[in-house]
């Protein structure tokens, strides 16, 4: 797979200017190419969907949002096809360059807003994260990521993929610029936050993570353990429920991306990369038989989380492997059990660059109840640093 530069070729025209002295001011930005920026295109990774689709007459809310505040648009950036992908990869234009571990998988589908934050082209990266697309990419480069609540953030203006779990989401070299960031784009939160109190970190979920791996999430799980209460019960009551949690969120996921996206699929049959083309052909596939009992499981498996999530941490691998070399597989199979926990209890999550493995980066995500975005990003900012 080719490497390429992050931002797409096509804007080239500079970075929109912002109003001045606002409190992010001069924090340059760059934005997936699933999300609007008024007069520039929006291809979503595709270059068919980027020919049918004329520009937005107007910025999407988060990145209107931001201009407000003062951050300049530097430009797009590549992204995974559609959306639907954790790879970091696009068989179009290539695979955004990781300038922590050249040669390896930057991780996706914000794969050119980890490479531009990475590599200096940009400060903050604005992407999506729907299965860990933001947290993933940010784990593989190095990154502090921020997958907001749901319902905290709007998404209007991003091209959608599964509502249900989608969120707009950020990037940052550092926990204070991506909580600066994140406090300019939060709406209100709904209810009080709730001290948080105990950390977690669950035997059945550790137990999947390699040894070498866990060790070396050990100094900073330490430092957590000086901080909050350690609770190492299991997250699930048998390891077949966050099999089957995990199952169901594919197929709901699968089944929304193709009711909004199949009807364009079908009447254009554009090329995907042959991933994310089964993907898709298994969608087209799915029926109500199917997806009705997905959708329960996943409704009871978030109820169960936010229950345990109250006052609490639940600290997991961001993905339970160091970023594979672009000659390899990519495992997919093996991060989604740790990235979809999030988005099925629709809870906030930050993932942390402040682990390492063969000189290689690894991410530790920390995820807390609903609404309580303000309170983890503190603690990213002031504890773990």
């Amino acid at each position: 797979m080719e490497e390429i530069a992050p931002l797409v070729p096509w804007i080239g025209d500079g970075p929109l200017a912002p109003p001045a002295d606002g409190p992010l001011d001069g924090l340059r930005v760059a934005v997936k190419d699933n999300i609007d920026v008024a007069g520039w295109p929006t291809g979503a990774g595709n270059p068919v969907w980027l020919a049918e689709h004329a520009p937005p007459g107007e910025d999407a809310e988060v990145v209107a949002r931001l201009r407000r505040a003062g951050a300049p648009i530097v430009g797009k950036a590549h992204m995974d096809e559609l959306a639907y992908s954790l790879a970091g990869t696009n068989v179009h234009y290539g695979s955004p360059r990781n300038p922590l571990a050249p040669g390896h998988y930057t991780g996706g589908s914000s794969s050119g807003c980890a490479s531009a934050v990475a590599s200096g082209d940009a400060d903050v990266g604005l992407g999506s994260d729907t299965a860990g697309s933001i947290r993933v990419p940010a784990a593989f480069t190095g990154l502090y990521g921020w997958r907001p609540s749901h319902a905290r953030m709007p998404a209007s203006g991003m091209v959608p993929l599964a509502p249900t779990f989608d969120v707009p989401g950020v990037m940052a070299r550092d926990a204070a610029t991506l909580e600066r960031v994140a406090l300019a784009l939060l709406d209100p939160p709904a209810q009080q936050t709730v001290a948080l109190e105990w950390l977690l970190v669950p035997d059945d979920l550790w137990s999947e993570v390699p040894q070498r791996v866990r060790e070396a999430y050990e100094p900073v799980l330490g430092r957590l353990r000086g901080l909050l209460k350690a609770d190492r019960t299991p997250l699930f009551k048998r390891p077949s429920q966050w099999r089957e949690a995990i199952a169901a969120f594919a197929t709901v996921q699968g089944a929304e991306a193709w009711r909004l996206l199949g009807p364009w699929i079908s009447s254009t049959t554009p090329a995907f990369g042959q991933s994310i083309g089964a993907r898709f052909a298994h969608a087209a596939r799915l029926t109500d038989h199917d997806v009705a009992p997905a959708r329960e499981k996943v409704d009871h498996a978030g109820a169960s989380l936010r229950t345990r999530l109250r006052g609490s941490v639940l600290a997991v691998p961001t993905v339970p492997f160091t970023p594979p070399a672009l000659t390899e597989d990519f495992p997919r199979v093996r991060l989604l059990p740790f990235s979809c926990l999030a988005p099925l209890a629709a809870a906030p999550a930050v993932t942390l660059p402040l682990a390492e493995l063969d000189g290689l980066p690894l991410g530790l995500t920390l995820i807390t109840q609903p609404s309580t975005d303000e309170d983890l990003l503190a603690l990213a900012r002031t504890s773990l640093v």
